[in-house]
């Protein structure tokens, strides 16, 4: 009986992926491939490369571990096609081949690219998720809103997590508005577990260093996990150390603390090397046990089966047309301070500065910093939804798009959201203390040196007052707006209009 090739891309990392199960280890050949079409598509992070390369290597050696026969190829490799299409076809040759099994991509670009393919390629569902495709969609038909909130509750109902039978836990399904204060004066986390590079990450961080030393973001230090036991142990320490103060702090920043209480294993949960059940778990257990508060355990379960499980389900039924959105018609080019962080702005450089040093930042630092300001300057949203998938470890299409062309730049419409997630800057002073060092003065509506978010966020609100004007969320906002004499209006909206000039001539800002 002629054996079959079994691909496993790097988000694949997982021994119970569904294309595993279908195989046969007596007869089929798996196929890993490090190759530039994947690597390179958009510039990504050169700590995200060496992660996945080095995970995968691991875990190729994990399957020749359990008895499978691996043909991995690497980066380097003369003979590399340097496509996933081309390895599966120069792999067949070498096998005698003549079908393909995979689990199905989380990005409409490979999906497309194994369909075409001129082996046939089987693809399996990826039930490494909570929602499946059909029940999303199941769910959405009909709905007038796709709102989060709704789905969340089905799958807290659909895995009793949190439950007290068909009641939520407490009381409430979400405890978010005990979960927005401003940091503490002390952070007794000392940040996300860290790992000595092997031998194999060694070897892969020399690799990345000759082949994407151009990309934006450092190479060095590299600290993350690259296998499954490293995961875990990462999801110990969060949950011992850190889940207990997440849920009061996890929209907050700090100039000088990076990490604060977050867990920061979205990398290793979106490639393979943890499950979201046992990740919900471990915090549920720990609130059974007394050792972490319920609004801390609601709001980590939430980001996991809520929104993780959300902003999949939104791009698999919105289809591949999505991350081409503009609703609002931005078409301002992306500023080079995204790649720089070469900006007075402090906590938009500081958010850069640290994107580029971990490849990590927090939800809020996504949304409400470098999201934030992409949206209010109309900024290209397709421009910066790459960027987004360029720079963050835990970076994919699926859960990237949504969340940036929806939820961060209104670019679908409202699909996502009821509203766009804009606010000036005295949001960013409350939650942060990134504006004591800045060189532009908070108080300061406009001018010169006012904070540029101030008179941006009343400018946009102009500019879309036909998009927004009779939303129902926003109304106070526009009468705040319309309130204001008219000669402190034109001050606002000069304010922004000389700023956006600048920003358009590559001045600093």
């Amino acid at each position: 009986m002629v054996g079959r090739l079994i691909l496993i891309l790097g988000d694949q990392l997982s021994d119970d992926l569904s294309a595993l199960r279908e195989a046969d280890p007596a007869r089929d050949t798996i196929v890993i491939a490090e190759v530039m079409g994947e690597a390179a598509y958009v510039p990504h992070h050169p700590k995200k490369i060496a992660f996945l390369f080095a995970a995968m290597r691991k875990f190729a050696a994990r399957l020749e571990g359990q008895g499978w026969r691996v043909l991995y190829t690497r980066l380097d490799d003369p003979e590399n096609t340097q496509s996933i299409p081309g390895e599966l076809i120069r792999r067949a040759s070498e096998t005698g081949a003549v079908e393909v099994l995979a689990t199905e991509p989380g990005e409409f670009r490979l999906i497309a690219a194994l369909e075409d393919c001129p082996i046939p390629v089987h693809l399996f569902p990826d039930d490494r998720f909570l929602c499946s495709h059909a029940e999303f969609d199941a769910w959405a038909e009909g709905r007038k809103e796709l709102r989060m909130e709704w789905f969340y509750r089905e799958m807290r109902r659909k895995t009793g997590l949190l439950m007290q039978g068909d009641k939520p836990e407490g009381g409430k399904w979400n405890y978010d508005h005990d979960n927005r204060k401003p940091a503490p004066g002390e952070i007794t986390f000392d940040g996300p577990m860290r790992f000595a590079p092997d031998e194999t990450v060694e070897e892969v961080l020399a690799l990345v260093e000759e082949r994407f030393a151009g990309n934006f973001g450092t190479l060095h230090p590299f600290w993350f996990a690259t296998d499954r036991d490293g995961a875990l142990a990462a999801l110990g320490h969060f949950i011992a150390n850190a889940l207990p103060r997440f849920g009061d702090y996890q929209d907050a920043m700090l100039d000088e603390n990076r990490f604060l209480y977050h867990s920061v294993i979205s990398m290793y949960l979106n490639a393979g090397l943890l499950h979201w059940r046992e990740i919900c778990a471990a915090a549920e257990a720990a609130y059974r046990a007394n050792e972490a508060p319920l609004n801390a355990v609601e709001g980590f379960i939430r980001q996991i089966i809520g929104w993780r499980e959300y902003m999949r389900g939104i791009y698999f039924h919105e289809g591949p047309g999505y991350t081409s959105m503009n609703a609002l018609g931005h078409d301002r080019k992306l500023p080079d301070f995204y790649w720089t962080g070469d900006t007075d702005m402090r906590c938009l450089s500081r958010a850069i500065e640290q994107t580029r040093d971990e490849a990590y930042a927090h939800h809020i630092q996504r949304l409400m910093i470098t999201g934030n300001f992409a949206l209010l300057a109309g900024i290209d949203p397709h421009q910066v939804h790459e960027w987004y998938l360029a720079v963050y470890a835990d970076a994919y299409e699926w859960v990237e798009a949504p969340n940036v062309i929806g939820m961060s730049q209104f670019a679908d419409g409202g699909i996502v959201g009821s509203k766009p997630y804009v606010s000036g800057g005295n949001y960013i002073h409350k939650m942060s203390d990134y504006c004591k060092k800045c060189a532009y003065e908070i108080g300061d509506k406009s001018g010169d040196k006012a904070c540029p978010y101030n008179y941006l966020y009343w400018a946009f609100l102009h500019r879309h007052r036909e998009n927004f004007g009779r939303n129902p969320r926003m109304a106070q906002m526009y009468r705040t707006w319309m309130r204001m004499s008219e000669d402190k209006r034109k001050a606002t909206l000069d304010s922004a209009e000389a700023f956006l000039g600048r920003l358009d001539r590559g001045a600093r800002v």
